[in-house]
């Protein structure tokens, strides 16, 4: 395979744009420019969100097909949530710092979203090592459920329900942030192509 067609090199570059536009995001009032952090903070959960619905919803299309295919997307899709969920933690730490010059490590949703990466990561690294494609897919419907069940049962502190950015009436910013969040998608595509060729 070519470099300039390699799946991770796209997702670098993809991540690196992410980047550049976060720099060039507009500010908001209330937060100046530290606004940029949460948006990448936001766009990049989202898509791990996204990313461990698609393997659940995959994965049981997976089981009810029996399809090796659906299966083996399944565990590319939940590999790729479990590393933007994880790198998603720092990001997090890195808004609340800025934005309100303090760690409230014990925010509900803060707690939450630790709990389930280290479990993602123990479960991907299990599943790995089992390497079994019916039980990836079992694995990953139960994980998706179990995590938009606690996501939906958890209160919120610094996370202002039900969504600050669209209802801010700021175009500009309500833009800004759907192209983040799709470029944050292609990236996670990208990765999980390169999880799906190795």
């Amino acid at each position: 395979m070519s470099r300039f067609k390699s799946p991770f090199l796209w997702f670098i570059v993809l991540v690196l744009a992410m980047a550049v536009l976060t720099v060039l995001g507009p500010e908001e009032k209330s937060l100046g420019q530290n606004v940029r952090i949460v948006y990448l903070h936001g766009a990049w959960v989202l898509t791990a969100l996204v990313a461990y619905i698609a393997s659940g919803f995959i994965g049981l299309i997976g089981l009810l097909i029996r399809r090796a295919g659906a299966h083996d997307w399944s565990k590319a899709l939940g590999r790729t949530a479990t590393v933007f969920w994880v790198t998603y933690l720092p990001l997090s730490l890195w808004a609340m710092q800025a934005n309100w010059n303090g760690l409230f490590i014990s925010e509900p949703r803060f707690r939450i979203a630790v709990i389930f990466a280290v479990g993602g990561v123990l479960l991907q690294i299990g599943l790995s090592i089992i390497n079994h494609a019916i039980a990836t897919s079992a694995a990953n419907v139960v994980f998706a459920a179990a995590l938009g069940w606690a996501l939906s049962n958890t209160s919120s502190v610094l996370h202002p329900p039900p969504s600050p950015i669209f209802n801010s009436g700021i175009v500009s910013i309500e833009i800004f942030f759907v192209v983040l969040n799709l470029v944050a998608l292609l990236a996670a595509y990208q990765l999980t192509r390169w999880w799906l060729g190795k």
